[in-house]
C-alpha cells in the first residue's frame, strides 16, 4: 500500500514538473523558434567588432604620422609681452 503511494506522487510530481517545464519553455519563446540569447550574442559581437575596427583604424591613422607631436603650449594664456608694456608706459 506505502509503495502505491510512493508511485502515484512520484507520477504526480514527475508530471508536475513536465508542465511546468513546458510552460516555461513556451514564455521564453522556444516552440516559436525565438532565440533571444542568440540575437543578443550576435549584437554582442557585432558591437565588438565595430569597437575594435574602430579602435585599429585610429592607431594606424596615429602611427602613420610620424610628425604627430603635442604642442607644447597648449593651454597657455599669458601673454610674453605685458612685462614690455608695463616698462615702456609706466602710466598705465
Amino acid at each position: 500500500m506505502l509503495e502505491k503511494r510512493i508511485v502515484v506522487w512520484c507520477g504526480i510530481a514527475a508530471i508536475l514538473g513536465i508542465s511546468i517545464g513546458y510552460v516555461a519553455g513556451q514564455s521564453a519563446g522556444f516552440e516559436r523558434g525565438d532565440n533571444v540569447g542568440y540575437e543578443r550574442a550576435n549584437a554582442d559581437i557585432k558591437k565588438g567588432e565595430e569597437f575594435a575596427g574602430a579602435k585599429a583604424t585610429e592607431d594606424a591613422a596615429k602611427a602613420a604620422n610620424p610628425f604627430q607631436a603635442a604642442n607644447p603650449l597648449e593651454g597657455v594664456s599669458a601673454n610674453p609681452f605685458d612685462k614690455a608694456k608695463k616698462v615702456l608706459n609706466p602710466f598705465e
